[in-house]
């Protein structure tokens, strides 16, 4: 989680903004700002479809805070996640500052990605979701899997194969 500082984009015309914004619409467009930034390693979800964004505020003078939860406290993917929801924020005509937070807490869990997410996972990258201690079933077949090694492709990923079709999965989990 690096520093576990804000990162912060100063305003862009550097003086007193005089203009005030609605912040319930400030919010809610700065929310379907970061709706359009993907998890660098799964390409085509988005972080708010896998649960990472915890929190949005907006000021009347165009300040966004957001606040957002790791997978994992290691992901190598924290800095460049942060960075694009920044962008994408900061490119809202009514924002004059977006400051990115990694938040301590809440823990993220798996329960927290959406089943939109999951489909796409399961469909585009072959990609299953772990949701409790019964066997993860393939996103190909709809088998049951068995693990190969709890060590994939990232931290947050194990690798299963399935008994019918013979696929070798990587599994998203939270443990």
């Amino acid at each position: 989680m690096g520093s576990g500082r804000p990162r912060c984009r100063p305003r862009r015309s550097g003086r007193m903004s005089t203009i005030t914004v609605d912040t319930t619409l400030l919010r809610d467009a700065a929310l379907g700002a970061v709706a359009t930034v993907d998890d660098p390693e799964i390409p085509g979800v988005s972080i708010v479809d896998l649960g990472l964004l915890e929190t949005v505020t907006a000021t009347v003078d165009g300040r966004v805070a957001i606040g957002l939860i790791p997978t994992f406290s290691g992901c190598p993917a924290l800095a460049m996640i942060a960075a694009d929801v920044e962008a994408a924020v900061a490119a809202l005509p009514e924002v004059e500052e977006v400051t990115v937070e990694w938040l301590r807490s809440p823990v993220w869990t798996i329960e927290r990605v959406t089943e939109d997410a999951r489909r796409t996972m399961a469909t585009d990258l072959t990609l299953a979701v772990r949701v409790d201690s019964n066997p993860t079933p393939c996103p190909r077949c709809g088998s049951p899997t068995e693990e190969k090694s709890e060590f994939g492709s990232s931290r947050c990923r194990a690798v299963h194969r399935c008994g019918s079709c013979l696929e070798v999965i990587e599994v998203m989990r939270d443990r």
